[in-house]
């Protein structure tokens, strides 16, 4: 019997609602527009800031000559001697720039790790990789400091071109991992206290070419 009267008292509640609808409190909200403006600068730029307000640390390169100068005066600066690198065709390009890199294919104990990247997103200051490189599911993350070499024509706007960029480049072989990079790892899960480096590479460079 209680629980006939509960149902009755809840389907009048519901009756009495219909009858007199509520506005809805944010109109906007329902629309089919996105809620993202569309770009108002190139992606360079655009990239360049968004990247750069996520902590990351951004060099743009005219050339690969400019690369080599701009990526030696970081080493020297940090003194680094291990640089963990596993994708041939970049280290390739390195060693032909003539850097004093010590390359090491030992992980854990690497000063930096250097990779390439499927892409760059503009909108959200992402660097996007996935498991289709040698570099795979690791390299990005057990290394204290990622290092990405990029060219302006992989710059997208936003995370649909990516994702467009990605079907139309594998089809139906889609990599397993895609995964969007922004900045150095950052949590806040300890006291709302944000700590870099938690659970990623304290820092991140990217080095765009142009192209």
């Amino acid at each position: 019997m209680k629980a006939s009267t509960a149902k009755e008292n809840i389907l009048r509640k519901i009756r009495q609602a219909l009858s007199t609808p509520v506005p809805v409190p944010f109109p906007l909200s329902e629309g089919t527009e996105s809620v993202f403006q569309p770009k108002t600068q190139d992606n360079e730029i655009e990239f360049a800031e968004r990247f750069t307000k996520l902590q990351g640390r951004f060099a743009f390169c005219a050339n690969e000559t400019e690369l080599a100068e701009q990526l030696q005066i970081l080493l020297t600066a940090r003194s680094w001697q291990h640089i963990y690198c596993v994708e041939e065709t970049l280290k390739s390009n390195l060693d032909q720039s003539a850097l004093n890199i010590s390359f090491t294919n030992d992980l854990p104990s690497c000063e930096a790790s250097i990779t390439s990247c499927e892409c760059l997103v503009a909108r959200t200051g992402s660097i996007m990789l996935s498991s289709s490189s040698p570099s795979g599911r690791t390299t990005s993350v057990y290394a204290p400091v990622h290092i990405c070499i990029a060219y302006t024509n992989q710059l997208v706007y936003d995370i649909k071109d990516a994702l467009q960029l990605m079907k139309e480049k594998y089809g139906a072989n889609i990599p397993s991992l895609i995964t969007l990079a922004s900045g150095p790892s950052r949590t806040a899960d300890i006291e709302k206290t944000l700590v870099v480096g938690v659970h990623g590479p304290k820092e991140v460079f990217c080095f765009l070419i142009e192209r």
